[in-house]
C-alpha cells in the first residue's frame, strides 16, 4: 500500500511514485495491459498500458525508434542504454513516458498483480497539508507496530516529510532510491495528537486489497405480503464498493459484488483516489453495470480502436459513482462510460484528467520504455486528458453523505 504523488521533481522520486501508486489512495501508476497490441517484432514485454507518473497532462510524445536507437548506441559504446533512453524521454516532454530497468519493471508487474514491498501504509495529504496515514493494512508491518489511520508521518529515516509531496514520503517508505528489499528497515517519526514517537519497521512483501465491499445505511425489511398491494417494497441497505486501483482480478471482484448485492439495494461505487490500473479490469467493472456496448475509444498513432462491455450486466440497480481529483486514467475511463451511457449519477469533484495511452517496448539492455502513443475518449467522444470529468453533482465536502442521499433518492436504499 503506500502511495501518492504530484508534479515530480527528481527523477528518482518520479520513478518511485510511478512504481508505488498502484496502491495509493491519492494517485498511482496505471496500466492498460491487454488492451493494445504489441509490436511482435520486438522482444516480449507486458502488453500496452496507460501509465500515470506525473500530476499534469502532456501532449508531447517521443518516437519509440528514437529511444531504442539511443539505447542501442549507448550499449554498443559500453554505456548504459537505460540512461540514454531516459535522456531522450526527458527531452521529449512526454510527461507520461518513463523508462524502467529490469528490477523496477518487475516490481511494476508485481504491483499490477496486487503485491508490493512496503510497510502497509496508504498515505494522503491532510487538511493541514501534512502527510497523514489514510489506511493501514491489517497484519502488515505498520499495523503490527501500532500505526493507525489519522497518524501523521513527520519523519522517515530522519528526513522531515511533513510538508513534502506525498509521493516523496511514499518513495522513502518503500526505499525506492536504495532498491530496498523485504526485510530492510525504515524508521518512522509518527505523531498522534501531540505525541511524537519513533517506530522501526521491517519492510515486507504484501498483497493489496484493491476492492472492499460494505453495506451502508440501515437494513430495511421488505414490505409484508399483506401490504404489498398498497405500498412498494422498501429497498435494502445500499452496498458501497470501494475500488482503490484496477489490479488484476479487481474487475471480477466488482462484478461479483454487484451480483451478490441484495435485491433492491443500490450501489455506491467509490472511485475517489483511484489512480487507474489495468484498463481491461476497468472494462470488466463497467460490464457489471452495462449490457454490452461502448466503454471507450482510443487511438494508437492515429488508428482508432474501441473497448466494449460484455453483455449481461445489471442495468436496473440504482448506481452512484463517487469521484475526486485523485480519480484518474482507467478509473476515469470507467466513470466516463457510466456517465455518458446514462447508467450512473456521478458525485464529487472534477477528476484528474489523465487520458493518454502508453505502450511498452523492450530496450537492448533489458530495460523497458513506456511511451505515449495516443489518447482515449468516452463513449460520447469527450477527451479526458488535461480536462478530467466533471461530475453531475459537484460537491467539495461531505461527498459520501451527499452521494448516499442521491442514491436514496434513486430508490437504492442507504
Amino acid at each position: 500500500m503506500s502511495g501518492p504523488v504530484r508534479c515530480f521533481g527528481p527523477r528518482g522520486v518520479r520513478r518511485g511514485a510511478a512504481l508505488t501508486l498502484v496502491f495509493a489512495s491519492v494517485l498511482a501508476t496505471a496500466a492498460a495491459t491487454g488492451s493494445l497490441p504489441r509490436d511482435k517484432a520486438k522482444s516480449p514485454v507486458p502488453a500496452a498500458r496507460s501509465v500515470t507518473s506525473a500530476a499534469s497532462a502532456a501532449g508531447a510524445t517521443v518516437d519509440g525508434d528514437e529511444v531504442a536507437s539511443a539505447a542501442a548506441r549507448a550499449v554498443a559504446d559500453g554505456k548504459s542504454g537505460t540512461e540514454a533512453a531516459e535522456r531522450v524521454v526527458s527531452r521529449s516532454g512526454d510527461r507520461w513516458g518513463a523508462v524502467y530497468d529490469e528490477r523496477q519493471y518487475e516490481e511494476f508487474e508485481q504491483a499490477l498483480d496486487g503485491s508490493y514491498t512496503g510497510v502497509g501504509i496508504a498515505a494522503k495529504r491532510s487538511a493541514d497539508g501534512l502527510v497523514e496515514v489514510a489506511r493501514v493494512q491489517p497484519g502488515g508491518p505498520a499495523d503490527l507496530a501500532g500505526v493507525e489511520p489519522g497518524d501523521l508521518l513527520r519523519t522517515i529515516d530522519g528526513r522531515r516529510v511533513d510538508r513534502r509531496p506525498v509521493a516523496e514520503a511514499v518513495a522513502l517508505l518503500r526505499g525506492d532510491s536504495t532498491e530496498a528489499a523485504a526485510g530492510s528497515t525504515v524508521v518512522l517519526g509518527v505523531q498522534r495528537g501531540s505525541v511524537l514517537r519513533e517506530k522501526t519497521l521491517s519492510r515486507a512483501r504484501l498483497s493489496t486489497e484493491a476492492v472492499t465491499v460494505r453495506r451502508i445505511g440501515p437494513d430495511r425489511p421488505a414490505s409484508s405480503a399483506s401490504s404489498a398491494s398498497s405500498a412498494p417494497a422498501t429497498p435494502s441497505a445500499a452496498v458501497l464498493i470501494d475500488v482503490d486501483s484496477f489490479t488484476r482480478g479487481s474487475g471480477t471482484e466488482v462484478r461479483d459484488a454487484v451480483r451478490g448485492a441484495p435485491a433492491g439495494a443500490g450501489v455506491l461505487l467509490d472511485l475517489r483516489g483511484n489512480s487507474g490500473g489495468l484498463v481491461t479490469e476497468a472494462v470488466t467493472a463497467a460490464s457489471a453495470f452495462l449490457d454490452g456496448g461502448l466503454v471507450a475509444t482510443y487511438d494508437v498513432r492515429g488508428e482508432q480502436r474501441a473497448l466494449y462491455a460484455e453483455p449481461g450486466g445489471d442495468t436496473d440497480r440504482p448506481l452512484v459513482v463517487l469521484v475526486d481529483g485523485g480519480t484518474m486514467s482507467a478509473a476515469e475511463l470507467l466513470t466516463g462510460a457510466l456517465q455518458d451511457r446514462g447508467r450512473a449519477v456521478t458525485v464529487g469533484s472534477r477528476t484528474f484528467g489523465k487520458g493518454s495511452v502508453q505502450m511498452p517496448s523492450r530496450l537492448p539492455d533489458g530495460a523497458v520504455a513506456e511511451l505515449t502513443v495516443g489518447h482515449y475518449r468516452t463513449p460520447a467522444g469527450r477527451g479526458v486528458d488535461g480536462r478530467g470529468i466533471t461530475p453531475d453533482l459537484v460537491v467539495d465536502s461531505r461527498a459520501e453523505q451527499r452521494a448516499e442521499t442521491v442514491l436514496s433518492g434513486l430508490g437504492g436504499g442507504s
